[in-house]
């Protein structure tokens, strides 16, 4: 894997009766050994860290729903869904999130909202 460790600069550690000697390679270590594999394991890391952020800004928009609903705001709470369900949509497509996830989110958020709207 590539994100936990990265390269330190040379520096001797003593440690239980042991010296290592932690060299300084400017890219991380990895298991892969041929140039594809190692390619591969940087495209992998590199869509990792988009996917991580797709996901972060999707349940920022869900939460920023559900806070309206809690609020009781819902003109505020239909605007905030439609723009929410659209990112959800657009990760299902990409494939980030199970469709089935993205309709659970969907509907219980829409549910929420009508239930304001018979509360007022």
């Amino acid at each position: 894997m590539l994100r936990a460790l990265k390269a330190i600069d040379l520096a001797p550690i003593l440690r239980q009766d042991h010296l290592l000697l932690l060299v300084n390679k400017p890219e991380y270590f990895t298991v892969a050994n041929s140039a594809q594999a190692k390619k591969r394991a940087r495209q992998a890391e590199g869509r990792r860290g988009n996917n991580a952020s797709k996901r972060s800004e999707m349940r920022t928009y869900l939460k920023g729903v559900t806070k309206s609903i809690e609020e009781g705001n819902q003109a505020l709470a239909t605007t905030l869904y439609k723009k929410a369900a659209s990112t959800v949509d657009r990760l299902v497509n990409k494939g980030i999130i199970h469709k089935n996830k993205a309709a659970r989110h969907k509907s219980r958020l829409n549910a929420h909202i009508k239930a304001l709207a018979v509360a007022q």
